[in-house]
């Protein structure tokens, strides 16, 4: 099922305008939900970055519009996990970069099978040659424009790793390619600091919160490469994976899971027992 535009239609075939700039230009943001039973994980937390991604875009968007057809969505699915994303573009426009005078947005909205093996799985990453603009809206909100992380997830992909690690223009730790990063140093928990071109995850900062509850003490800096890599454990974090621990980077190689990121992936779990009524990994 997908709903598109406030109207439910079967399957996932949908007439598209071609000349939304969402097509043409990547003009538009999204968000990528995990939804157990019907409840979406952390749903106020996602609107309030794609309402804050859009006022920032200028594309102008009602919360009851997103919320309408969220719920549309969300009242067809069976009982289990999915993962929902939710499209929001600028809407149709005329040829060129001018944004149009009146924005008439798109929206759409549909849903996945929840990959729940890559749940708390070891990963390994690998240094990507592609650069993170940390000067770039493309970095600050979550934009349709991912053509550098499609290329640096094949580059990955290429040498045998399951993801890509990103740095940014000064040589700083971004991201990787579709998850925020962290490193556990002892009882300090660390992670790149907004201005250092990363997405503000919403799992990232419920991690953050976690994290501070088990007793640790948690710090958003600028990572060098090799500061990062020489951390006792690295994991990423995002809505679908939740958490993920780092097996190796490059060829540095780590314990995975490491008994500290087992604590905060349980206690997320336990979050979101209370948020939807139950922990989809049990």
């Amino acid at each position: 099922m997908i709903v598109f535009d406030g109207r439910l239609h079967d399957g996932d075939t949908v007439s598209f305008d071609v000349s939304d700039r969402g097509l043409t230009l990547a003009d538009g943001l999204f968000e990528t939900m995990l939804a157990v039973d019907g409840r979406v994980f952390r749903r106020a937390a996602h609107l309030y970055r794609l309402l804050a991604g859009a006022e920032a875009l200028t594309i102008p968007i009602a919360r009851t519009r997103l919320e309408a057809d969220l719920d549309l969505l969300l009242s067809t699915l069976p009982p289990g996990e999915a993962v929902v994303r939710l499209t929001l573009t600028r809407g149709p426009g005329a040829r060129g970069l001018k944004r149009p005078a009146e924005a008439r947005p798109t929206v759409l909205v549909g849903a996945a099978p929840w990959p729940r093996e890559a749940v708390m799985r070891p990963i390994r990453l690998v240094t990507s040659a592609i650069r993170r603009n940390e000067t770039s809206p493309t970095a600050r909100w979550k934009t349709l424009a991912y053509v550098d992380a499609v290329a640096a997830l094949a580059e990955a992909e290429a040498a045998g790793a399951d993801d890509a690690l990103l740095l940014n223009g000064r040589g700083d730790v971004a991201c990787t390619t579709m998850a925020n990063v962290f490193a556990v140093d002892g009882d300090v928990l660390l992670t790149p600091q907004p201005d250092d071109g990363i997405l503000a995850g919403t799992t990232r900062a419920l991690v953050l919160a976690l994290a501070r509850e088990i007793g640790m003490r948690t710090k958003e800096m600028s990572l060098s490469a090799p500061e990062f890599a020489a951390a006792e454990a690295l994991f990423v974090t995002n809505a679908v994976r939740l958490v993920a621990p780092v097996a190796g980077l490059d060829r540095r190689h780590y314990v995975a899971p490491h008994p500290r990121v087992i604590e905060i992936a349980d206690a997320g779990g336990a979050r979101i027992a209370t948020e939807c009524g139950r922990d989809p990994r049990a």
